[in-house]
């Protein structure tokens, strides 16, 4: 069906008989949400409230103006809601993966974070990352010659041209090239040292994502970097997944011999308002994540089309900096 066929033109919310005082109420299903509902509250008509396993005892809600679209890949459930407060979202699976309003946090600190602390980047790989926001943000390194994206789910493209427009507006650079398929099967047959950096904009670890956390992937794009070349991954909440996140670091020093470190930054519609990312470098000329070498042209920036809203180069470097119980537990951990 195609995506305009799923447009709902009238608002979430209706009119219910058993509301009282202005108040909607409705019977609570076990976990609080229909699981045939894609996110949609049973809790509260017209709110969408983000519940998960990855986060218990916990839920996002936001105000829902109106449904966009409503479908079913061959990977997932998507969604895309007009909200009240955060403009349009993407959801997968009942999870938020970006708002128009705070994307810029996400999207330009995973990129920016690698690809300001090597000189001269030229070949970038992107696995993940199907809504297009990383590859407009690896489009303003005027050193890049070639993007290649690997995204397992064509609808996610898709629908993000449709509904997300600047964001997807990366697919548009003549320097990429998408590939439609599985990002650890990709891995496994790029030739050793291909690329200067590969950025990993990966979903949580559940489902098709699983692998893209695990340590023979790791492997895989440890042989696709150049030596002295860097990879940036999402890699969860401090406040929510400590356990992931040091299996993910151990896992990491052991295969990445030049640095490997754990930065983060805030995402007010993301758990616990913030994500994180790791860092690494495999070895060869010494990087120092921590002290972009590669400054984005600000000036510049700031007077195109689409200049930037979150990164600079103050951000880059607090971004590693860790609160004390970040610290005992992952900060040993780093090189």
């Amino acid at each position: 069906m195609a995506a305009s066929e799923n447009v709902v033109e009238s608002p979430v919310k209706r009119p219910r008989d058993d509301e009282e005082n202005g108040v909607s109420v409705s019977m609570e299903m076990e976990g609080g949400k229909d699981p045939d509902s894609n996110g949609l509250s049973s809790v509260i008509p017209g709110w969408f409230s983000e519940i998960s396993p990855m986060w218990p005892g916990e839920a996002h809600s936001f105000k829902v103006e109106k449904i966009l679209f409503q479908g079913k890949s061959e990977y997932q459930n998507i969604m895309v809601f007009q909200s009240s407060t955060y403009g349009k979202v993407l959801v997968l699976d009942g999870v938020i993966q970006l708002t128009e309003r705070d994307e810029c946090a996400y999207q330009e600190m995973i990129t920016h974070l690698p690809l300001c602390s090597i000189p001269n980047p030229k070949k970038v790989l992107v696995i993940g990352g199907g809504d297009g926001g990383v590859l407009r943000e690896v489009s303003r390194h005027s050193s890049v010659e070639k993007i290649d994206i690997c995204e397992i789910d064509n609808m996610v493209v898709d629908i993000s041209k449709q509904f997300f427009p600047d964001v997807a507006v990366g697919f548009e650079d003549p320097r990429v090239t998408l590939r439609i398929g599985d990002g650890v099967a990709f891995l496994k047959e790029v030739p050793e040292g291909t690329y200067d950096a590969v950025i990993v904009d990966s979903s949580d670890p559940v489902g098709p994502a699983q692998e893209l956390f695990e340590k023979p992937f790791f492997e895989s794009v440890a042989k696709a970097l150049r030596p002295g070349g860097v990879v940036s991954t999402q890699a969860e909440s401090i406040w929510l997944h400590m356990d992931i996140i040091e299996n993910i670091v151990t896992n990491c020093r052991q295969i990445f011999k030049g640095s490997v470190n754990y930065a983060w930054t805030t995402v007010p519609t993301y758990p616990s308002g913030m994500i994180g990312f790791m860092l690494c470098a495999t070895e060869g000329p010494p990087v120092d994540f921590k002290h972009p070498v590669n400054p984005i042209d600000e000036k510049e920036c700031q007077k195109s089309a689409r200049p930037l809203k979150f990164y600079n180069s103050e951000m880059h470097t607090a971004a590693f900096c860790l609160p004390s119980f970040a610290k005992r537990k992952i900060g040993s951990k780093e090189n």
